[in-house]
């Protein structure tokens, strides 16, 4: 039955289409055949080509060719004294969709007297008939419209009142008031129904409010409390069986490439910004310590903890603020006061719970914040791409060389010979740019393609999934192998590493004055805020309700450890850490057991279980220590264009399941394909678009900020992420109403 408080379609759909739906109260027949050619006829009067609808009208409705039986009908259940249900023969609902109408038609029809209309209903009394085109949205085809009028004839009550009235328009005014009633009492708390999702938000929202209340510190303890009696089984989860075993090593796998390439590539930026001073050995290293003690002593070690993007563009704005203070000699003890002031102010915001505030980060943030990482992605990636053409395809010498080309054909140059031609076509290398492109775009595509060979019908099942686990490594070490090996004559250049500077020297902090000091200590504000938000936000998508996790979250305690590997880092100028999207939720992917299931008819990926387990991060990041005993070589054969194709990897693969993506797609989706799912049935179509713009204009703020060519206004980002919790619960409600915004939202 359809809830008119929550299915917005329902009440909407009775007050539009009463108004010129056909009521018939002295029907002239009660043979079925003859009905039915009754109702149709008052319908074809307002069709084009009626002889042609009625044949169509016909053949859709019956499923044999005597008219004797519907094809598709709606009815009751009646609980009989015995507990045996049976069908309630009062009353019957057909329908059909057809290509020949423009709009949807309604006829009820009041039978004089009960009438047999067949095995399961022979005392029909009260008769609706659906017509409806056949390219409509899913929300209002005949099987939808169907069940907004069979909802409402399914009480005996309003069937009786309506025996006795005497006029379509009190008819009408009749089924009208009752939908009326039926929404009010459908919102009433005591009768407002199961719904999944939204429960499951707000379940998560209470636990997050239950962590974070209490005192000084109670947070902290809340959290070891909820996740110590877990500690055995975060190990024993990830070797319970053969599959348990099969997924943590194929994840692990997994984990080191996905870890290990934007490391280096993170690395090589810092390296390039700060002229050295933290180059990929320091890069690899940090992520080595941090994760391991994150795995072993964090709370949810699901997460991933990596430097990104917003901690390298920190790094600028403080190299860059060290040379504004010519102070670049002293760069490493500016560097580590930041990072001692911020993780003073994490560790305050763990003592004082400060995540309580993250009861208030709703799933809009969440995947405006994620989308925003994808697009941070595919923008370095295509950055990377436009500055390798640039260098070389598009050169002065490749230039060059074409002007000396057109020269020498046209004879109309004595100094030029033929050497000099090639002395200058030599550095040119536009072979090196295609090759570029043709490396990035291949390892996605290979990763991608092997990614999403699991929802194939080739092979068996257990080698498909063995393929998708293992889809990253595979396009990292093919294409890899071909830029480096297949194409060596093209010259490409590889990371940058120099293995003379020393991998641990403690940062001279005392040769920092007193303003400089103050000076880094609002910087380290700065960072405090966007660790903090990033963290939680991050923990916030791993502990989401969907990913069906049982041990709880730990963002007290989390912030914490947070805090302890970043003092480390500072004191030896190693690159900060904390959750990495969508590195973080990615992992509990591939730790889960995804079965596909059809739910109003669209084909939707449902978690079943994940295995909650620390070995995955521990081998992974064991295998990263090794690392180090790789460089220069074979390490250095990892292409930059390589490290591009996984950017687009990892940026495209997690766009799914962000609903914001989904909606800004049905921007542009026909109307007759959007999906069923929970807001579309219950949100009107202008309040979701309505909705997605407002995210698209703070994803758009988001975008300029953290993409804007000057350093210095990027200090302010943490602050709009703020700002983002705070529209979100003071502007928005007053645009769109708030049992909207707790469906969408």
């Amino acid at each position: 039955m359809k809830n008119f408080a929550v299915e917005v379609r329902g009440i909407r759909d009775v007050d539009n289409l009463l108004k010129d739906a056909t009521i018939i109260l002295q029907p002239k027949s009660v043979v079925l055949k003859d009905l039915i050619e009754e109702i149709i006829q008052h319908v074809s009067s307002t069709v084009e080509g009626s002889e042609a609808f009625f044949q169509e009208a016909y053949e859709n409705l019956f499923a044999d060719s005597n008219a004797q039986i519907f094809a598709n009908t709606l009815q009751g259940f009646i609980k009989m004294e015995s507990q045996v249900a049976d069908y309630d023969p009062s009353w019957l609902c057909a329908f059909c969709n057809l290509a020949k109408i423009k709009r949807r038609y309604i006829v009820i029809v009041r039978m004089k007297q009960p009438t047999n209309f067949g095995e399961t209903c022979q005392e029909v009394r009260f008769f609706t008939l659906v017509l409806c085109p056949s390219k409509s949205k899913e929300t209002k085809t005949a099987l939808e419209t169907a069940r907004t009028f069979a909802t409402i004839f399914s009480d005996s009550n309003l069937r009786n009142s309506l025996l006795t009235v005497n006029s379509e328009d009190l008819f009408k005014n009749g089924l009208s008031m009752w939908a009326t009633k039926l929404s009010e009492i459908s919102n009433q708390p005591s009768s407002a129904g199961t719904h999944g999702a939204e429960e499951s938000v707000v379940e998560d929202d209470s636990k997050r409010s239950k962590v974070c209340c209490g005192g000084i510190g109670s947070g902290i303890k809340q959290d070891l409390l909820r996740r110590l009696p877990h500690y055995i089984s975060d190990y024993t989860d990830g070797i319970a069986d053969g599959r348990s075993i099969q997924k943590t090593i194929s994840t692990s796998v997994f984990l080191y490439f996905a870890c290990l390439l934007p490391t280096i590539a993170f690395a090589t930026l810092n390296s390039h910004t700060t002229n050295g001073r933290m180059d990929v050995k320091k890069g690899i290293f940090a992520q080595t310590v941090g994760q391991m003690i994150f795995a072993v002593i964090g709370g949810q070690h699901l997460s991933i903890l990596l430097t990104t993007a917003p901690l390298s563009l920190f790094v600028k704005i403080i190299f860059a603020l060290s040379e504004f203070f010519n102070i670049v000699d002293d760069f490493e003890a500016f560097y580590c006061c930041v990072g001692l002031w911020c993780s003073f102010f994490l560790f305050l915001s763990a003592i004082f719970n400060m995540s309580k505030i993250m009861k208030y980060c709703t799933r809009s943030t969440e995947e405006i914040f994620a989308l925003f990482i994808s697009i941070a992605f595919v923008v370095y990636a295509v950055k990377d791409v436009t500055h390798d053409f640039q260098e070389n395809y598009n050169s002065a010498a490749c230039k060059n060389s074409q002007n000396l080309s057109f020269i020498l054909k046209d004879n109309t140059s004595l100094n030029l010979n033929q050497s000099t031609y090639q002395t200058e076509a030599a550095v040119c290398h536009r072979d090196t740019s295609l090759l570029y492109i043709l490396l990035m775009l291949g390892t996605f595509w290979f990763g991608f393609t092997l990614y999403n060979f699991k929802n194939t019908p080739f092979l068996q099942r257990s080698k498909r999934e063995l393929l998708s686990d293992y889809s990253l490594p595979l396009a990292v070490v093919l294409f890899s192998f071909i830029g480096s090996f297949i194409f060596h004559d093209i010259p490409v250049q590889g990371f940058e590493y120099d293995g003379s500077k020393p991998l641990l020297k403690l940062a001279p902090i005392q040769n920092l004055d007193w303003k400089m000091i103050l000076i880094a200590g609002v910087l380290g504000f700065n960072l405090a805020v966007l660790i903090f938000m990033d963290q939680n936000i991050g923990s916030a998508i791993v502990n989401n309700p969907s990913n069906k996790l049982t041990k709880g979250p730990s963002y007290n305690w989390d912030i914490v450890v947070i805090s302890i590997i970043n003092v480390f880092s500072s004191l030896f100028t190693l690159p900060w850490l904390h959750v990495a999207l969508p590195h973080a939720p990615l992992h509990v992917k591939c730790l889960a057991d995804i079965e596909e299931r059809v739910e109003h008819g669209q084909i939707k990926q449902i978690v079943v279980k994940v295995r909650e387990t620390r070995l995955t991060t521990i081998i992974s990041h064991i295998l990263m220590g090794l690392s180090l005993l790789l460089l220069p070589y074979p390490l250095t054969y990892i292409l930059p264009s390589v490290f591009d194709g996984l950017y687009l990897y990892m940026g495209i693969t997690a766009l799914g399941g962000n609903q914001l993506f989904e909606r800004i797609l049905l921007v542009f989706t026909e109307q007759t394909s959007y999906p069923p799912n929970h807001y579309i049935r219950r949100v009107p179509q202008r309040k979701i678009h309505q909705f997605t713009l407002i995210q698209v204009l703070q994803l758009i703020l988001l975008c300029v900020l953290g993409f804007f060519p000057f350093p210095f206004v990027k200090v302010i980002f943490p602050l709009v992420l703020l700002f983002l919790l705070f529209s979100r619960h003071k502007l928005l409600p007053k645009l769109i109403e708030k049992k909207y915004l707790d469906v969408l939202d």
